[in-house]
């Protein structure tokens, strides 16, 4: 009978050990980044846009925009560099930014786009995606048209 006691005791303090010891540890799990250090990795590059919906990634109007380099540094400040296609005017050269509203928006002392102004929402924003959208006055057009831009590294 101490046999059998023995054997159980044995047997339960293993399957408390094992369900106890096999669990993931929330320690070993990686801090998820911070927005300034999501936005401040690495620069990014256009990859499409759309205004009122509308596919407009290889209008011609926004050639100059499509192979700028644009980079933010942690410490507020940030650079657009202009490819081969220059924007009248142009976008390139140093800004500053910030963020606003719960870090929902991103406040540039520079357009990005020509028509367009340095105040941006955030639709999203991962380690290769940042989706950004504004209001923009194309000429021609009487007002102003919602864009959303996608940049990546």
């Amino acid at each position: 009978m101490k046999k059998h006691r023995l054997f159980w005791a044995i047997m339960a303090a293993l399957a408390l050990v094992g369900f106890t010891g096999c669990g993931k540890d929330d320690d070993d799990q990686p801090a998820a980044k911070t927005k300034t250090e999501l936005l401040t990795q690495s620069s990014w590059k256009f990859q499409s846009a759309t205004a009122s919906g509308t596919d407009i990634t290889n209008n011609p109007a926004i050639l100059c925009i499509k192979d700028d380099v644009i980079s933010f540094s942690s410490n507020g400040t940030g650079t657009v560099v202009e490819g081969v296609n220059i924007c009248t005017p142009t976008t390139a050269g140093s800004f500053t930014w910030s963020f606003q509203t719960n870090e929902t928006v991103i406040v540039m002392s520079s357009a990005l786009f020509p028509g367009g102004s340095g105040t941006f929402t955030i639709n999203s924003m991962t380690e290769t995606t940042l989706t950004i959208s504004q209001s923009v006055t194309f000429p021609g057009f009487p007002s102003a048209v919602p864009v959303i831009a996608v940049y990546t590294h």
